[in-house]
């Protein structure tokens, strides 16, 4: 008897939600009732850098609602084509700061790894969107030279998983990278900047929980929602997961204009994150990628919306307003002219 072939290998409910994604604007627009905004959409955009969204975050968006925080941050736009100085292709100096295959060390006493160019969701303000993945990623040919960088400098004490977005790889190639992380006595921490627990929930499954539960150092999460919006039962459920795991959970934002440039939305944010199990970590000056000019907001009214939100809530509830600079030691903090604080970054 000739035996069976086996059965395909079927995918996982995440892997699944991944393939299911909206991919063509004109469907995503369709879906939300708002077939005329079409006409504002840039074929070359999307040509460039496509559309991607889970259709579990489109079921936050508001149908009819052409302003919709949420669809704001994924349709390309003709604004996205139009040139502006300052804007460039590597707005925060990554390639400088290239230590390796996928490796980018810019901060004292921790490596970035660049593990892969994949994401959920493709966010049009995103700094990464012209980066050279091809040439560029740390999970390429089994993490090997990420791990010799990392082992060859006893000053790297923490670890950082980015991307694209890290879990959108294979919990068990994950798994590679922290096996061989486990002999390098010198790496303290592992953080993980992620947006898939907010866009596609479904990644927190069963076996990502228990390799993060078995990994022997602190582990800290770093979500990025930008509006209260992005949050419903689905990644309320992925957070709790992430912290039973044993992760520390944080927010990082960024602010753009028509998302989330007004004090209200900011505080719902913070206040929505904390019902989840998120506190907030960093608000980020718009890093100025090629692209993404039509989101900036400007330093002053980024100043007030802080101070304001200072003024409102719990010193917790209040992210660091930062921006990145190539070049510099740490995120630089913004203050206002004048103030007499040390106009320096701080670590």
């Amino acid at each position: 008897m000739i035996p069976a072939a086996p059965a395909p290998m079927q995918p996982s409910r995440w892997q699944q939600a991944w393939r299911e994604a909206i991919r063509d604007p004109r469907e995503l627009l369709s879906v939300l009732g708002l077939p005329a905004l079409a006409l504002q959409v840039s074929a070359e955009a999307a040509a460039q850098f496509p559309l991607r969204v889970p259709r579990g975050f489109v079921a936050r968006m508001r149908p009819g609602d052409p302003h919709d925080p949420l669809l704001r941050q994924v349709l390309p736009l003709d604004a996205e084509m139009q040139p502006v100085p300052g804007f460039g292709l590597d707005a925060v100096g990554d390639a400088a700061a290239r230590a390796g295959h996928g490796v980018i060390h810019k901060y004292e006493g921790r490596a970035l790894l660049v593990a892969t160019g994949s994401c959920a969701v493709h966010c049009r303000y995103c700094f990464r969107r012209h980066f050279p993945y091809a040439e560029e990623t740390a999970a390429a040919a089994g993490w090997r030279d990420a791990i010799e960088v990392i082992r060859a400098d006893p000053g790297i004490h923490e670890v950082l998983l980015s991307g694209g977005d890290p879990l959108s790889l294979a919990t068990r190639k994950l798994s590679e990278l922290t096996d061989a992380l486990r002999g390098i006595g010198h790496v303290r921490r592992l953080r993980i900047h992620t947006r898939l627990p907010i866009v596609l929930p479904e990644r927190i499954d069963a076996e990502l929980c228990r390799w993060l539960s078995g990994l022997p150092w602190p582990v800290v999460v770093v979500v990025h929602a930008n509006h209260a919006n992005e949050f419903d039962a689905s990644v309320d459920g992925a957070i709790r997961a992430l912290r039973e795991a044993g992760a520390t959970v944080l927010n990082q934002a960024v602010l753009l204009r028509g998302v989330n440039d007004d004090v209200d939305t900011l505080a719902a944010l913070a206040e929505r994150g904390l019902a989840a199990g998120v506190l907030p970590y960093y608000l980020h000056q718009l890093d100025r990628v090629a692209g993404a000019a039509h989101f900036e907001v400007p330093d002053a009214t980024a100043l007030a919306l802080h101070a304001a939100l200072v003024a409102r809530q719990s010193g917790y509830l209040v992210p660091r307003l930062v921006r990145e600079v190539a070049g510099d030691v740490s995120k630089r903090p913004l203050h206002a002219a004048g103030d007499g604080r040390d106009p320096h970054p701080v670590a």
